[in-house]
């Protein structure tokens, strides 16, 4: 019997500039969450979201997002 094809995800890549002036190149955001009305606009939820969590981890608090843009490859 074949095997069922595994779902794939699909991610798009963001650079992230914080308001400290730092950067974080190619965060990865599901790419499910993008498009329609709202555009890239949720991925600075989700990457805010990841933030979140990395802190609670790190104990350091998180950075505030100066801006948002795609991975150019």
């Amino acid at each position: 019997m074949a095997k069922k094809p595994t779902a794939r995800s699909e991610f798009v890549m963001f650079d992230v500039i914080y308001e400290d002036g730092s950067q974080r190149s190619n965060r990865k955001v599901d790419g499910s969450l993008l498009g329609g009305l709202d555009g890239d606009e949720p991925a600075r939820t989700a990457i805010m979201d990841q933030d979140r969590a990395i802190s609670e981890k790190s104990g350091l608090p998180p950075l505030a997002i100066k801006s948002i843009k795609r991975s150019g490859k």
